[in-house]
């Protein structure tokens, strides 16, 4: 079981400490454990009842009328509003399906979240932002691997749809190339990636996660592609990183390579002279008109 501060909870639902404190001390919302130097800690239960409490706080329920609730009725009225739209809502939404490896809640969520706003902004506005909670759930415990893979491969089968409703580029020229190095998996940025150059009408070949790098010199040398993208997300030695790109500008004679992914923010600045980086969908966008 995982074990929460009060800044955690804060980080996780977007409810600032003193507010949790109030609603504990005046409704009686939560009852933490304390530690021997008094240190509120909390459990996962606590953090879904606590996103739970948002959830209705912002569907117009006042804290005093949920503080008077049974936990039964708190989930029962959770439950109808969980199969209604509302984009205030939909990150407490996204954060339980994953506590709880809710398919269904996930899938109407995100699905809702693109039909008003498109794929683009919702992976910038509302994904970016959970997959960074999610990365605070690892720290403190609160999520284990298989509950990280469950929502990833929902998320990858979700831009792969929005992909194949893209008409194949009928312009071969100038190909763009996207891959994943041997051994990173995370393929969800490059994904993004790849969508966002498709819907501008970007020719593309997409090569997917962990491509030995043989195999990547001989398409680029038979494909002869207009440039590389890349992600880089798994933790890796920064002198293996340099060597890299170094090596694979040396092999394909000086081709343009763009990277994005956290591992190209820690070591920006060693790769510099082969990679240029990937900050924004801005970039993409200058990228696929400019290459």
């Amino acid at each position: 079981m995982a074990e929460y501060k009060i800044k955690d909870l804060e980080q996780l639902t977007g409810i600032k400490a003193h507010t949790i404190r109030m609603w504990e001390k005046r409704y009686g919302i939560l009852n933490p454990e304390r530690t021997e130097t008094q240190i509120r800690t909390y459990c996962d239960k606590e953090l879904v009842s606590l996103l739970n409490v948002a959830l209705l706080n912002k569907n117009g329920l006042k804290i005093s009328r949920i503080a008077e609730m049974s936990e039964k009725q708190i989930n029962e009225k959770v439950f109808d509003l969980r199969g209604n739209y509302d984009t205030d809502s939909s990150y407490e939404k996204l954060v339980i399906s994953l506590i709880e490896l809710d398919e269904s809640l996930f899938r109407n969520t995100l699905s809702s979240l693109i039909e008003e706003f498109g794929l683009e902004a919702t992976f910038t506005s509302h994904l970016i932002p959970f997959l960074d909670k999610i990365g605070v759930m690892w720290l403190v415990g609160s999520i284990n691997a298989s509950q990280e893979h469950f929502i990833s491969n929902l998320i990858r089968q979700l831009i792969i749809s929005e992909i194949d409703k893209i008409d194949v580029p009928t312009n071969k020229e100038n190909p763009v190339m996207l891959f994943l190095p041997e051994h990173e998996w995370h393929e969800i940025s490059l994904l993004f990636y790849h969508f966002v150059l498709r819907k501008m009408g970007r020719s593309t070949f997409y090569l997917g996660q962990s491509l030995p790098y043989d195999a990547l010199i001989e398409c680029v040398e038979k494909i002869q592609p207009d440039c590389l993208i890349t992600s880089w997300l798994t933790s890796v030695d920064a002198g293996f990183v340099k060597k890299y790109f170094e090596r694979l500008s040396n092999d394909t004679n000086g081709l343009k390579v763009y990277a994005g992914g956290y591992q190209m923010k820690v070591h920006g600045e060693l790769i510099s002279n082969w990679a240029h980086p990937i900050e924004s969908v801005e970039d993409l966008k200058h990228l696929a008109i400019v290459e």
